[in-house]
């Protein structure tokens, strides 16, 4: 009887046992905690976590604003445990991140994957955040702005060159081949859009190396006087009233137009509907003296140290550089890849065409990536400003160029100063707030 109750017990015991592991190993199961900033509005998400399904385990996909996503991760880097094993933001959302030292180094994360996967040189230099050998963040996916033509432009353009490693000298040469061809200027760019954009991440880059620093330096001087004499001149007066290039090159009023990715793909789609009879095609911004120049909106992904999850966490960044991942991103969700191999021909027509030219650019030999300004806070709208006000007073208004740049320098200087920013790319990182030279 002893024998058959110590039996009893003993299984008893164990049944509890196995039951506890299983409890144990259930907590153990908990799924990867995703917070991004990106996808906020409902139909975005839902295409999002669709897109997650296919990822091995469980990713409980949460979004969420920049503010409140820094606040949350400052709490749970102070309290020493969280429920975040993967963040995914904006470029510029990283720096208060690091300045607290609450992302792990995933240089090791992103060796593997870039030979897997290939990934865009420029941006993974981005990831650095202007340190040699720490990797805050793995590149997630970009938007961008390029270049668009009607394919009736090819035929004017100058013998030698091609459209994937054009410089300006050469889109002056097309314009004014166009313009002596057709009598009209045919070259246009969204003057009354996102003109400064441009200004910011293209031509001042390509001229100067820079954009805040090299405001008003010589190179800077001898970019105006391109702007102002060379290309201007063939550029179709109405682009002082277009906001997005799309209606422009619909209408047969411009032939080659620059413009945000998302404001030139009406026109793509419009030809591959069937809604028009002109064809386009897109291609990369020209190169410069420095570089070539160009805007990336980068998304990044980062694990803080407090993931009860790291492993998990790298799995869902490995999933997420795939390039079936990456292509589904783009023909669902409109943000372009960061990685080659996405196969071009699953994706739809338009979608593909627009993606070549951002693929090429952000590959190109001698790109110069040119980040959307950092650490102006709610002030971000007055360094836009200067930057239009430097080209509306010297093209428009004729006005000396080393005057307005020494003006509109003082100017920047100010908003630099009074909001602390430190330098962000192509500028060299600095410690303190940026300064104009």
């Amino acid at each position: 009887m002893l024998l058959k109750r110590t039996s009893l017990i003993t299984i008893l015991v164990l049944v509890v046992a196995l039951f506890g592991m299983s409890f144990v190993y259930a907590q153990d199961e908990e799924p990867i905690t995703f917070q991004s900033t990106q996808f906020n509005i409902v139909e975005e998400s839902e295409i999002a976590r669709e897109i997650l399904a296919d990822f091995e385990d469980e990713i409980n996909f949460v979004t969420t604003e920049e503010g409140p996503l820094i606040d949350l991760l400052i709490a749970e880097g102070q309290a020493g445990s969280g429920s975040t094993d993967v963040v995914g933001a904006l470029h510029g959302t990283f720096p208060s991140l690091i300045a607290r030292d609450l992302l792990f180094d995933l240089t090791d994360l992103v060796e593997t994957l870039d030979d897997e996967y290939d990934i865009a040189d420029a941006f993974i230099e981005l990831g650095r955040m202007g340190t040699a050998d720490y990797q805050y963040y793995v590149p997630w996916m970009q938007a961008t702005y390029v270049m668009a033509a009607n394919v009736e432009a090819l035929e004017y353009l100058p013998e030698g060159v091609e459209l994937e490693s054009m410089t300006w000298e050469d889109l002056v040469a097309w314009g004014a081949a166009m313009a002596e061809a057709t009598g009209e200027n045919k070259l246009g760019f969204p003057v009354d859009g996102l003109f400064n954009r441009f200004m910011q991440g293209y031509i001042y880059p390509s001229f100067t190396g820079g954009m805040v620093t090299e405001f008003r330096s010589e190179a800077a001087v001898e970019m105006f006087e391109f702007l102002r004499d060379d290309l201007w001149p063939y550029v179709n007066a109405e682009s002082i009233t277009y906001s997005f290039m799309n209606e422009p090159l619909l209408s047969g009023e411009v032939w080659v137009a620059f413009d945000h990715t998302a404001r030139l793909g009406p026109a793509f789609q419009a030809m591959v509907d069937g809604d028009t009879d002109m064809e386009f095609v897109a291609f990369s911004a020209p190169s410069g003296p420095a570089g070539q120049g160009f805007m990336p909106v980068v998304v990044g992904l980062a694990i803080p140290f407090t993931s009860p999850n790291p492993d998990g966490a790298e799995a869902v960044i490995e999933f997420m550089l795939q390039p079936e991942t990456q292509g589904a991103v783009l023909a669902d969700l409109g943000f372009f890849p960061v990685v080659d191999g996405v196969d071009m021909g699953e994706l739809p027509e338009n979608v593909g065409m627009i993606a070549s030219a951002v693929n090429a650019q952000a590959n190109a030999e001698d790109a110069l990536p040119a980040l959307l300004p950092v650490g102006l806070g709610d002030r971000g709208g007055e360094i836009n400003q200067i930057f239009l006000n430097a080209f509306r007073r010297i093209v428009f208004d004729g006005e000396e160029i080393e005057t307005v740049l020494d003006s509109e320098g003082d100017a920047l200087n100010t908003l630099l100063s009074e909001t602390g920013a430190a330098c962000w790319p192509p500028d060299p990182p600095s410690e303190d707030a940026c300064v104009v030279k």
